[in-house]
């Protein structure tokens, strides 16, 4: 499968999770966020464990525990505290700095190539977000500002860290261990800090299943491919998709307006994520010249 190929399969996963808000608001119970988050983790990871039968061994239960945490359980908690306190728009920017966080970690922790071109996209990124989505009269909130900036960080750290971290076994495997860390670390949280779940109803439990087999364990399977194959500073970028992709569904299905400055945000995007591919295949091929 040529790089290309790949590429469009990774991208999946970010269009399918800015899906998430619309089935959270449309089809979920409400007030509940760490308790949906860990049944968006928990069952799809043991679903995927009893069906692969294969453990982590020595010291990869260390490791996909940190994983778990990075990825999922820290993450998700911090992305919601900052959905609860800052306006979406902001929210989506402050963690829109996610690529940029990736670059300088991979950097860092992979000894990766660093390009200006790559920069500049990933900034070029966070204007288009901003652009798609902050109101004029956006509040500000500070504890919800650095939720989401720590939110940002923990799932570069866990992106960066799943590519340094590369076990024996297939991306499906791998994914079922950090989904079943993360959402069983979710779970005494949601059972210690929010009320017990209530009846589900036919849409709730249609809801719940989209998010845990399409925007849980199938999605994340091809992200944590992606970052095997092509590397966290090209995967990192495609995140910038998943607000194009709310904006779109809200407007398909909850008849909400685009604007004119909405749409150059969108082209804004799309061509951050151009740059950011085209810098990456530079270095690609600078480093094969070498």
């Amino acid at each position: 499968m040529n790089r290309y190929a790949i590429l469009l399969l990774t991208a999946l996963a970010p269009i399918v999770w800015g899906s998430t808000y619309l089935i959270t608001t449309e089809m979920l119970p409400k007030g509940l966020p760490l308790t949906l988050a860990a049944l968006r983790a928990l069952p799809a990871g043991l679903f995927l464990l009893i069906f692969l039968r294969q453990l982590p061994q020595g010291i990869w239960w260390v490791r996909v525990i940190i994983l778990g945490i990075l990825n999922f359980s820290l993450f998700w908690w911090l992305l919601f505290i900052a959905a609860y306190r800052l306006p979406g728009g902001v929210a989506a920017t402050v963690g829109a700095v996610q690529p940029l966080v990736v670059l300088f970690l991979s950097r860092w922790l992979l000894n990766s190539q660093l390009s200006m071109l790559s920069i500049f996209a990933s900034f070029a990124g966070i204007m288009g977000v901003a652009i798609l989505l902050l109101t004029p009269n956006a509040a500000l909130d500070i504890v919800g500002i650095i939720a989401g900036l720590a939110g940002a960080l923990s799932m570069a750290a866990g992106t960066v860290l799943s590519r340094r971290w590369q076990p024996p076994v297939t991306a499906l495997t791998f994914t079922s261990w950090q989904l079943t860390a993360g959402g069983a670390i979710l779970l005494p949280f949601a059972l210690l800090f929010e009320p017990a779940l209530p009846s589900l109803t036919a849409i709730n439990l249609v809801g719940l299943a989209y998010l845990t087999i399409i925007g849980g364990a199938l999605t994340y399977a091809l992200w944590f491919r992606g970052l095997a194959l092509l590397g966290p500073s090209s995967v990192a970028s495609l995140g910038f998709l998943s607000p194009v992709s709310a904006v779109i569904l809200g407007w398909m299905w909850l008849g909400q307006q685009l604007t004119i400055l909405q749409f150059i945000g969108m082209v804004v995007i799309l061509v951050s994520v151009w740059l950011s591919q085209q810098s990456e295949k530079k270095l690609a091929l600078k480093k094969l010249s070498i």
